[in-house]
């Protein structure tokens, strides 16, 4: 397949996806799974085979198992790789960052001869092994973190995390009617650059209408200017490791700043909880600060509900993971590549923003609707 960001060729694809499936039987065959269908070093596996009996391997190799956005990735998997008669094999790093494990997957998909992986990558540590996998003719999609740079992979399934942060930003303008804006920032990392990370951040701040300096870079902006609707003081860029304890730890250093923070944007909704516990010790109320995170987990949906969280935008990891499957059985059966979505270099899977207080010329859905299509 060929696209703007340079990505090899659907024929070139074709041709390492018919090579590999035939190996891959062969390989299985040898004793790649031991008898009670555990992949060597203790990863799980889901044994399937097609109708006319060829047996198509997929690894998904996601970050942590400690978040519910990424269980539920492995949940839409595994009932895809049923579906599809695919032999799933699942992976996940100790914690979010940890580049190692997911290398060592990365290695056992190759030596087993599979035909596909799909990633969440953990940082840019990994792009070396997953060219090493398309060189061995594996077919490797990426989801919801493109890696850098973005045709490291075949294609992307993803949010466009940009407009997820876009929305919330337009959304928390449009709320603070003119009113100044405290703005703490509560990313993901400060030791590594990862796409969701600045794409939320610098999504939001776009929304907010803040001038951003280096649109892959965060914290470089001004830290104070004007927003769309009035004045705005950025207090902090927090790592949080998108964990609930590290979302607390940041919301405590933000305050202990500046303790007039109004607006507070998470990266993730485990950071926002967190980020309302620290809030609540402090003394403040949901009527004090405005908080909006990304995801539109069920969970995160109820926090909408109880007014922990002010808005969210909503995910679909489910559909990411589903949708993966079924394009490496597809393209090992028919030759067919995934096509990106038009106008983007990955494929869009969507997202929405959850809100209970709707704002004039911001499209959202509420609470109510989430919960009708939330995940975990």
């Amino acid at each position: 397949m060929t696209n703007p960001s340079g990505r090899r060729s659907r024929r070139a694809a074709t041709s390492r996806l018919l090579a590999v499936s035939g190996v891959v039987a062969v390989l299985l065959a040898a004793g790649c799974t031991t008898d009670d269908g555990t992949e060597p070093g203790g990863a799980e596996t889901d044994g399937g085979a097609t109708t006319d009996g060829e047996t198509i391997g997929v690894s998904l190799i996601v970050k942590t198992t400690t978040n519910p956005f990424f269980v539920a990735m492995q949940e839409g998997a595994e009932a895809a790789a049923e579906a599809e008669g695919v032999e799933l094999t699942f992976a996940a790093g100790t914690e979010d960052g940890d580049e190692a494990t997911q290398i060592e997957a990365i290695e056992n998909a190759i030596s087993q001869g599979q035909a596909g992986i799909l990633i969440t990558p953990n940082g840019p540590g990994v792009v070396d092994a997953i060219e090493a996998a398309r060189d061995a003719g594996l077919f490797v999609i990426a989801l919801d973190t493109p890696p850098d740079p973005a045709d490291a992979v075949d294609i992307t399934f993803a949010t466009d995390n940009f407009d997820a942060g876009l929305r919330i930003g337009e959304w928390t303008a449009a709320q603070l009617d003119g009113e100044d804006a405290v703005i703490a920032l509560l990313d993901l990392f400060d030791d590594q650059v990862v796409t969701v990370d600045y794409n939320r951040d610098q999504g939001f701040l776009t929304g907010m209408g803040i001038d951003v300096a280096d649109p892959k870079v965060n914290g470089d902006e001004a830290e104070s200017g004007e927003y769309s609707g009035g004045s705005y003081t950025i207090v902090c860029n927090e790592a949080t490791n998108g964990a609930e304890d590290g979302g607390a730890t940041a919301m405590e250093t933000c305050l202990s700043k500046n303790p007039d923070i109004n607006v507070v944007y998470t990266i993730n909704e485990p950071a926002a909880y967190g980020a309302f516990q620290a809030l609540q010790a402090a003394g403040k109320t949901p009527e004090d600060v405005l908080l909006v995170s990304v995801d539109g987990g069920c969970a995160g949906v109820g926090y909408v509900e109880e007014g922990i969280i002010d808005a969210t935008s909503q995910q679909y990891p489910v559909r990411m993971a589903e949708e993966g499957v079924r394009a490496i059985a597809e393209l090992v059966r028919t030759g067919e590549a995934p096509e990106t979505t038009e106008g983007l270099d990955f494929f869009d899977t969507g997202v929405a923003l959850v809100t209970d207080t709707p704002a004039d010329g911001v499209e959202s859905i509420d609470h109510a609707e989430a919960t009708e299509i939330c995940w975990g």
